[in-house]
């Protein structure tokens, strides 16, 4: 399967993932979060640096739960800041996949 290289704005988000991620976990080693998400620390690095900006669904539900980050604060923070009514609609409409 060849991998399809990743948009700017899929970049960008991966980065707002991070940042938050990091925000979040505060105190809390890198380690100690992982191991409560069941995932390597070296995958909390990566999401955490950006290197990995499309990380799968269960894997950001899993760290934003050990973090005590509701889905929907997770949504709102990486999300583009769409402007317009017609944008913000459709940015509804996707994080209610995203959600289901």
């Amino acid at each position: 399967m060849v991998r399809l290289p990743l948009t700017p704005a899929e970049v960008e988000r991966g980065q707002r993932l991070g940042a938050l991620l990091r925000r979040a976990r505060g105190q809390r080693t890198m380690l100690e979060t992982a191991l409560e998400a069941r995932i390597s620390p070296e995958t909390l690095r990566k999401i955490e640096s950006g290197r990995v900006a499309t990380p799968a669904f269960p894997t950001i539900a899993a760290i934003a739960e050990v973090l005590g980050l509701s889905l929907d604060a997770v949504w709102a923070e990486i999300s583009p800041r769409e402007t317009d009514g017609a944008a913000q609609g459709s940015g509804r409409a996707a994080r209610d996949r995203i959600a289901s």
